[in-house]
């Protein structure tokens, strides 16, 4: 499995935002469509009834986040070790980001949660954004382009890439 802009890619499956588990929320990009998974969103949204695909509520990498993000684990680390009879505290649910899909009926929105702790960088969500754009420019384009990203998940081995091949990679599957 590996994380690449706002891509999550395991084993040939291609989701934005976080695999979901359970009955979390996700979206995953298959051959026949946009699919929401999880409660309250399971559904298929074809391709050929795809006109726009983007995705709102990004959080954006920045050295506050990053700053939160380890003084968050530290005190979780803090509270499990002193507190561990209260169990889950409020709000430990990864933030959300929201994938709207338009089509002839109107706007879907489906829910996913946040891959990246810290949140995003810039670059990886603009090549991101190119990207899921790119997959509505026809039948032709988004097969390739699933198919080499599918590709590349079945044959990664070890985990999230640097940001440099990140970025290359998005590039790649823009073409």
């Amino acid at each position: 499995m590996a994380m690449v802009g706002l891509f999550w890619i395991t084993e040939g499956d291609v989701y934005v935002g976080a695999k979901p588990t359970g009955h979390g929320p996700g979206v995953r990009l298959t051959p026949e469509g946009v699919v929401g998974l999880g409660d309250g969103q399971s559904q298929l949204c074809p391709w050929e009834d795809v006109s726009g695909l983007t995705v709102v509520d990004i959080p954006e990498k920045t050295l506050m986040r990053q700053v939160g993000v380890v003084g968050d684990a530290a005190l979780n680390v803090v509270g499990e070790l002193v507190l561990p009879v209260f169990g889950p505290r409020a709000g430990d649910a990864p933030p959300r980001l929201t994938v709207e899909v338009a089509t002839p009926q109107g706007t879907r929105s489906l829910s996913a949660y946040v891959a990246a702790a810290a949140g995003y960088p810039q670059s990886e969500v603009d090549l991101s954004l190119s990207l899921l754009s790119h997959l509505t420019e026809g039948a032709a384009t988004m097969e390739t382009t699933l198919a080499a990203m599918a590709e590349w998940g079945r044959s990664r081995e070890g985990g999230t890439p640097r940001r440099a091949e990140r970025e290359a990679l998005l590039q790649e599957w823009l073409g």
